[in-house]
């Protein structure tokens, strides 16, 4: 699986940040949604942020 975030589409929610630091962060500067570079597979966090981002921002592929 990929994730892919459309940061045009964020709201700077950060719900994606809050749930799953790991894998996800805010820009400084408009805290719209940042992948961090992680090796592996989304976990069941991911798919947490994923269901909770209220803009539909974040996918798995």
């Amino acid at each position: 699986m990929r994730i892919e975030a459309d940061r045009e589409v964020c709201t700077s929610a950060g719900m994606c940040a809050l749930t799953a630091p790991e894998w996800f962060d805010q820009d400084e500067d408009d805290g719209r949604v940042i992948v961090l570079d992680r090796v592996g597979e989304p976990d069941a966090a991911v798919e947490d942020a994923v269901e909770l981002c209220p803009s539909g921002a974040i996918r798995l592929r």
